[in-house]
């Protein structure tokens, strides 16, 4: 994904405790002007529960996997999973998604 702008973002399950901590490491938190200060955060889909959050600057690339399964609400039902940091590129690095990779050759 390119440099984060405000509609970009995902949520994965819960890291391992050594994938934890190497994200954590890496992380520079947000100064007051990210676009999403004052946004709330659902524990689970369609929980009421709210999450205590802190914003990050969005400037780590991960590798995760991820499913196509959509609920009939148009929500995706399974968050991806976080399979490791990519400290070897960055966010600039990495090429636009797009629905149709094969068109893109």
């Amino acid at each position: 994904m390119a440099p984060p702008d405000e509609t970009d973002g995902g949520r994965t399950g819960p890291l391992r405790p050594e994938a934890a901590r190497l994200v954590a490491e890496n992380l520079t938190a947000a100064d007051p002007t990210h676009p999403w200060t004052g946004i709330g955060f659902a524990a689970a889909w369609r929980s009421q529960e709210m999450l205590d959050v802190t914003l990050v600057h969005p400037d780590l690339v991960a590798e995760i996997s991820a499913d196509t399964a959509i609920d009939h609400g148009g929500v995706h039902r399974h968050p991806v999973r976080f399979k490791r940091l990519r400290l070897d590129i960055t966010t600039e690095e990495v090429p636009l998604f797009t629905m149709s990779p094969a068109t893109d050759i």
